[in-house]
């Protein structure tokens, strides 16, 4: 059954089942109201029967007539009682129980007790009525049997039983039989209507999809949902989760072990902004917010049915792992850059050397060749003292390669101290810090000065900080876009594609929880113009959570 239930559709399995609820709710009833009508038939019947009986137990002549035993005169009385009452019969009895009446003659003087062993006793006894359904020898019938006293009232005389067959009880029960199946069919035809238009109308809310597609489909949205790296958390009109994966579960580091479905958003996450799209219907696309103590890019989107918002999805993603192929990238553009740089200063050189070679000028190859490989010695030396750690010294390095192919110098404070870098903080963040700092600067330096410009980076890990300062000799920011250098596509260049990088800086500083200061450069320099700029970094050796601050221009 259970299989040929599915073989069907959802309209028809629909129907059927609401008809064959309607038909047993319905039966049901109809059975009971025939019951019911039944034994109320026979209280009544009964009831009637028992007012006649007293009614002609009361008549003077009806108590004459047993008292003295008068069969003749009381047979035709009887039958003439029972047409007047529409009774079945009016049966009379003596003082021992024997019939004096009785619509079959060849029964009078018999006993009533003989065809139904009905006790007589508590009616020409005691005195009691009775009302009863038995069988006597005029088949089924309902009975009421009352005594008759004489004139005084004082003694038993006699009684008379008054019947109903109860043929007429099953006429009347028929009728109302027939009354009920009609009902039962009607019902059972409104219902397989009404289950029409409910089925009609519940496919239409559905799609028109049937229940095990609808499961199919469900099972497919828990493995979606699981399988996105994204976090994913719904909630309905009553800002109550309905709906989140194990991405939203590990991004926002919530408790694996605990319910959430059914939770109010407000509780679970206080700082979540659901609430403000579930009440503006206003979605919100690429928002970069700080929830649970992670910097997500989260997108949020109201559900509409019928103009109505009904719920608000949200989708978000940790933004560094937005960054990740950017600062890959960007890492492997820089070395890229080191090593054309490099490739490209040794070749140059190289070529001088081999230059000299031939016109026989060896003791000035020797010089060259001595003079570079001092240099570079110097720079690997310092770097090796001051800056153990592989990452940030190849890029100091590569930085100061690309200088020099610049035509510029990266003049490194020999009194730089940088080895205490906590293992927590990520390299790869310090680098873009610091490789996009020095790059401005670098820019700055040859568009305001040319070539010999010099940039100066000096670093120190003295104290709770790590303090980083890079001074160019450019043309210095602009009072008036101070407070807005680190926004987005905010530059002082007139070039398309820059002002990215200070605002990567800040992002970055803001999730290591660091600041960053903006000066005008050497204040001993008599001209302003060739001050140039001064940022200062500053990293918090243990992590705290703040929000990167941009000082304005100091002094």
């Amino acid at each position: 059954m259970k299989l040929s239930l599915r073989a069907l559709k959802l309209k028809t399995r629909m129907v059927l089942i609401l008809g064959l609820i309607a038909l047993l709710q319905t039966g049901s009833i109809g059975l009971f109201a025939l019951y019911y009508l039944n034994q109320s038939l026979d209280e009544q019947i009964g009831e009637r029967a028992l007012h006649v009986a007293k009614g002609i137990a009361a008549m003077p002549q009806m108590i004459e007539s047993v008292g003295q035993g008068d069969s003749e005169n009381l047979q035709p009385l009887s039958k003439l009682l029972a047409e007047r009452t529409q009774a079945s019969f009016v049966v009379f009895g003596d003082l021992r129980g024997h019939r004096l009446t009785h619509p079959n003659p060849e029964l009078i003087g018999l006993s009533m007790m003989s065809d139904d062993d009905d006790d007589t006793a508590p009616t020409l006894v005691h005195g009691r009525s009775q009302v009863t359904k038995a069988e006597g020898s005029m088949g089924w019938s309902m009975r009421a049997r009352t005594p008759m006293y004489d004139h005084t009232g004082e003694e038993v005389i006699g009684l008379v039983s008054v019947g109903y067959t109860l043929d007429r009880v099953e006429a009347t029960i028929a009728r109302y039989r027939t009354t009920l199946i009609l009902v039962i069919l009607a019902a059972f035809v409104v219902s397989v209507l009404t289950a029409i238009w409910f089925a009609n109308h519940f496919k239409q809310a559905i799609f028109g999809l049937e229940p095990e597609q609808i499961g199919r489909l469900f099972q497919e949205r828990i493995a979606t949902l699981e399988s996105v790296r994204e976090g994913i958390i719904a909630i309905n009109a009553d800002g109550r989760i309905t709906t989140i994966n194990r991405a939203a579960i590990e991004t926002l580091g919530l408790d694996e072990d605990r319910t959430l479905t059914g939770r109010p958003i407000s509780e679970v996450l206080p700082d979540s902004q659901m609430l403000d799209v579930l009440r503006s219907g206003e979605p919100q696309f690429d928002r970069e917010v700080w929830l649970a103590d992670r910097n997500l890019i989260v997108n949020r989107v109201p559900l509409k049915q019928d103009e109505k918002i009904t719920g608000v999805v949200s989708s978000f993603r940790r933004k560094d792992e937005l960054d990740l192929v950017s600062r890959k990238l960007t890492r492997i553009q820089q070395y890229a850059d080191t090593l054309r740089s490099q490739s490209h200063e040794y070749s140059n050189k190289l070529h001088t050397i081999a230059g000299l070679i031939q016109i026989g000028a060896d003791d000035e190859a020797l010089a060259l060749i001595g003079q570079e490989t001092r240099s570079h010695q110097e720079l690997i030396r310092l770097l090796l003292a001051a800056v153990p750690d592989p990452i940030l010294s190849g890029c100091l390095l590569g930085k100061y390669n690309r200088a020099r192919e610049m035509g510029l110098k990266l003049l490194i404070d020999p009194d730089s101290h940088m080895t205490e870098l906590p293992d927590r903080l990520p390299r790869e963040q310090l680098v873009s810090i610091i490789g996009n700092l020095i790059d401005n600067a670098l820019e700055a330096t040859l568009a305001h000065t040319g070539t010999n410009g010099e940039v100066r980076l000096s670093m120190t890990d003295l104290g709770d900080d790590l303090i980083f300062e890079i001074e160019d000799q450019g043309a210095g920011v602009p009072d008036d876009q101070q407070e807005r250098i680190f926004e987005k596509g905010v530059t002082s260049k007139s070039a398309q594609g820059h002002g990215l990088g200070l605002h990567l800086v800040k992002g970055l500083l803001q999730r290591l929880g660091g600041t960053i200061t903006l000066e005008p450069g050497d204040p001993a320099d008599e001209n302003p113009a060739s001050r140039g700029s001064r940022f200062t970094v500053y990293i918090p050796k243990q992590p705290v959570r703040h929000t990167a601050a941009v000082d304005k221009p100091q002094g």
